[in-house]
């Protein structure tokens, strides 16, 4: 199956001329375009090359560029099931991925990293065509022999195989219907302005399914641009990046809408701090994009002063399994602390031990790999998201954490990591920070910070921080530091940016907590903290 609303936005007769992907230079200055009217050239050129039955796997690994556009808009319009793979993944979960898929489409960048992980021998691999831009022209697309078909090896309606965590590192696949992105898709368009995908820039992997939805399908649905950075760019939450880097790439692309991750909010809401008043024209010089964020609790007071800055940020809420997004906080009813109301098409309901319960149009068919983190679809169609959370009058979603995630002190306290997590992030030098306390007495903080801070200096600024803008049961007793680095993001966070628990505590926690003295006795609100138990 195609999704028909993709289709049409590509192939409409006043879109043709218009620019769909514009890569830029360092400097926010167009490198090279791409109309309409090319990129269906290349995609009808290398659709040409796929003699392949509706339904078959076919795997996607390529960077940020037009070629992954061309493959992705070639697979979803000839109802092949697309199965991308992030770059920065591990050979193993590559493998994973890869395993029974007919066809490798690649770029350049995907090239390598199939030599690099060993995967390239013995399987079918064909360039993307890309062209130069403004042409309609590919270049490095083989030799034209067409792929032999074989048989469908899903039903037609499912387009993609979305990656997510499983219990052994080795990641499974959300099953993404056709029909459920058309429902998503038009649910979106009935509460997002059109004209705000008119120079969408993109700033994380488009292996994340959020990001083809926003970031490609709704601006080809209303016929804008999307805006990729160079080719040598290190993409938010890959090796290298780094959150404060986006505010002068919104600036510079002169963005009308991105997805921010809730890193860059903090570091947005920092840099509008630094500017004062005139946060809105400093940072922006006055057009400020429409700012989406999400992927992890945002701190409340941290929207709240860019909204009162003058800029705006929608947190939202979504799951691969609902084809992405859930609710959104909207135009004219943006509510900090909430996610906003469901969509449109989405209902959603509180159920047992306060769980976030969802049923929509969009829902997945299933997983490739059943283990113990999937999540149910009972009888009556509600997922079961595994997430806490509470609703309005309003029906606003209030986000409480994880029910797997849920802390239990030692002094039998319930804490949700995930709340206290956002709220640090918005301490100065804070890249990162992720709590632990299972059992323990006091709850302890690991924060990742910038690269030569000062973890003594920081330590106190963290648990003052703290003190002002946590209560008490949810205040860290001890901050362990960690220089943020791109080695210790590769071992121990997610490519979608979430933190590898276990091993951040059995690596770095367990053993900063052994070689330091006993707990300090807890504070009044803002009063100073001794002692030494900073880890570097």
């Amino acid at each position: 199956m195609t999704v028909r609303s993709v289709e049409h936005g590509l192939t409409r007769p006043d879109h043709q001329n218009r620019v769909l992907v514009e890569v830029t230079d360092d400097r926010g200055n167009a490198l090279r375009t791409y109309r309409y009217r090319d990129i269906r050239a290349l995609r009808d050129r290398l659709a040409a090359r796929l003699d392949l039955a509706p339904g078959t796997r076919v795997g996607l690994v390529a960077a940020n560029t037009p070629e992954w556009v061309v493959a992705d808009l070639t697979l979803l319009t000839r109802g092949l099931v697309e199965v991308p793979v992030p770059l920065a993944f591990s050979a193993e979960q590559a493998a994973s991925l890869l395993e029974g898929t007919r066809l490798c489409l690649t770029d350049e960048a995907g090239e390598r990293r199939l030599r690099a992980w060993g995967l390239d021998r013995g399987r079918a691999v064909l360039r993307i065509p890309a062209g130069t831009g403004g042409d309609g022209d590919g270049d490095g697309d083989g030799d034209g022999t067409p792929v032999p078909a074989c048989p469908a090896a899903r039903a037609p309606d499912v387009v993609k195989e979305i990656h997510t965590s499983g219990t052994t590192g080795r990641p499974k696949g959300v099953r993404v219907r056709g029909a459920g992105l058309e429902a998503l898709l038009g649910s979106l368009s009935q509460v997002v302005p059109d004209e705000i995908f008119g120079r969408y820039l993109s700033l994380v992997p488009f292996s994340l399914l959020i990001e083809q939805v926003t970031a490609l399908y709704m601006p080809v649905r209303t016929g804008g641009t999307l805006v990729l950075l160079p080719a040598d760019t290190a993409l938010l939450g890959t090796a290298g990046s780094r959150a404060e880097d986006a505010v002068a790439w919104l600036r510079d692309s002169r963005a009308t809408a991105a997805v921010l991750p809730p890193a860059v909010v903090s570091a947005l809401d920092k840099a509008a701090a630094r500017a004062g008043g005139s946060a809105a024209a400093a940072l922006f010089e006055g057009r400020v994009p429409f700012l989406m964020a999400g992927g992890a609790p945002v701190d409340p007071a941290a929207l709240h002063r860019l909204g009162a800055a003058g800029i705006e940020v929608y947190e939202g809420y979504g799951l691969s399994e609902n084809s992405s997004v859930v609710s959104w906080n909207r135009p004219g009813e943006n509510t900090p602390g909430t996610v906003g109301r469901p969509l449109p098409h989405c209902e959603v309901r509180i159920g047992d031990g306060g769980e976030l319960l969802v049923r929509s149009a969009s829902l997945f068919a299933g997983y490739t790999v059943e283990d113990p983190t999937s999540r149910p679809v009972d009888a009556a169609g509600w997922l079961h998201t595994g997430d806490r959370a509470t609703l309005d009058a309003e029906g606003r979603i209030t986000l409480l954490g994880r029910l797997k995630n849920m802390i239990i002190t030692g002094h039998g306290r319930n804490v949700s990591p995930e709340w206290v997590e956002g709220r640090l992030r918005s301490c100065g030098g804070v890249r990162e920070a992720v709590i632990f306390g299972e059992g323990l007495e006091h709850l302890v903080a690991l924060v990742l910070t910038d690269p030569g801070a000062d973890p003594e200096r920081l330590r106190e600024t963290v648990l003052g921080h703290a003190a002002r803008e946590l209560a008490e049961t949810d205040r860290p007793e001890r901050v362990i530091t960690a220089e943020d680095t791109p080695e210790l993001r590769e071992r121990y966070f997610t490519v979608t940016g979430r933190p590898r628990r276990e091993a951040l505590y059995a690596e770095l926690v367990v053993p900063a907590l052994a070689s330091s003295t006993a707990l300090p006795a807890s504070p009044a609100p803002g009063a100073p903290r001794t002692g030494k138990e900073s880890r570097t």
